[in-house]
């Protein structure tokens, strides 16, 4: 096959532990060959199919100088095999826009996974707000007087934008109420902003789970990302502690359900995390972690993410 990797700067990379050079791996070993572009090298022109500025490429196997760039030319997006949008968030308003080149393209014949529509569908915080039976209790609000009450009932309580990632502005605040006020007004912009607050989950404490779900099942194995220190938050980029673990019966059941719904709204891979019993975020953008479970395990995430991805490109090609 041929895919196109749309995605940060190859260049910045960490190879040891990034997912899309796990995949980028595994599809060159099967015999795939390789293209890659960021967002803004993707255009429309009037009359014209979408086109993007990509670089062939070449993984070479050493751990600096991890990629060799052979050709640099326009290609339009629908002759490629499969187009895979791996930009990292936040989901500002140039990865929306991003989202309707590609929705174009896929009119013209392209196959994009993550669906573009499917990204712009599922906001990763607020989408976990469909499937009440499986989160603890959570607020969606720009009110401060929404959040006050809501702190009232559950006191302890954690804060977060909407479009954070890797940890990013999250606020707890405990039944003192120490700088509720403060706090809100930073991540709310004086009311301008919705913010997502959730009850404190104790269990935080053995792990925020990364479950991950390929074709609408769930990989064997999670990684639990433990808080370090006085943390509160798991994430990895924030110093957390990753630990590869076998899913529970919860984490299946919470995958079992949530899989083939995702599943059919065209998300090939989602990241859901758990903590406790309850679902926290489902992360579609650029769900992470396939290399910490490998090394760990031994389980080869990317050979089923690869698996997946051909049958799904066979399914939609015939």
């Amino acid at each position: 096959m041929k895919l196109l990797f749309i995605a940060d700067p190859l260049e910045g990379f960490a190879t040891y532990k990034d997912t899309t050079f796990a995949m980028m791996r595994e599809a060159q070993r099967r015999g795939h060959s390789i293209a890659a572009c960021q967002p803004q090298d993707v255009m429309w022109e009037r009359g014209h199919c979408v086109t993007a500025h990509v670089r062939d490429i070449v993984l070479t196997g050493q751990p600096k100088e991890w990629f060799r760039a052979e050709n640099a030319r326009a290609a339009v997006l629908a002759t490629f095999d499969a187009v895979l949008m791996r930009k990292d968030p936040p989901f500002d308003s140039e990865y929306f826009y991003a989202t309707h080149l590609l929705e174009q393209a896929e009119r013209e014949g392209a196959r994009v996974f993550n669906k573009p529509r499917a990204l712009r569908d599922h906001p990763e915080k607020l989408a976990i707000m469909e499937f009440p039976e499986f989160i603890g209790p959570t607020l969606v609000t720009r009110d401060a007087r929404d959040i006050q009450r809501f702190h009232a009932e559950h006191q302890d309580i954690i804060l977060k934008p909407l479009d954070g990632m890797g940890g990013m502005g999250i606020f707890r605040v405990g039944p003192d109420g120490l700088n509720l006020g403060s706090i809100t007004e930073t991540l709310n912009r004086g009311g301008a902003q919705s913010l997502m607050v959730q009850k404190f989950l104790p269990e935080i404490a053995d792990g925020d789970k990364r479950v991950l779900i390929i074709g609408g099942k769930p990989v064997p194995y999670c990684l639990a990302r433990i808080p370090q220190g006085s943390e509160v938050r798991g994430n990895l980029a924030a110093g957390g502690k990753g630990v590869a673990r076998p899913l529970n019966a919860r984490d299946l059941e919470i995958a079992h359900a949530l899989g083939p719904v995702l599943q059919s709204r065209g998300l090939l891979l989602a990241g859901v995390d758990v903590i406790g019993d309850c679902v926290t975020e489902i992360n579609v953008t650029s769900p992470t972690c396939f290399q910490e479970i490998q090394q760990q395990t031994g389980c080869d995430v990317a050979a089923l993410f690869m698996d997946a991805l051909e049958l799904a490109t066979e399914v939609e090609s015939a």
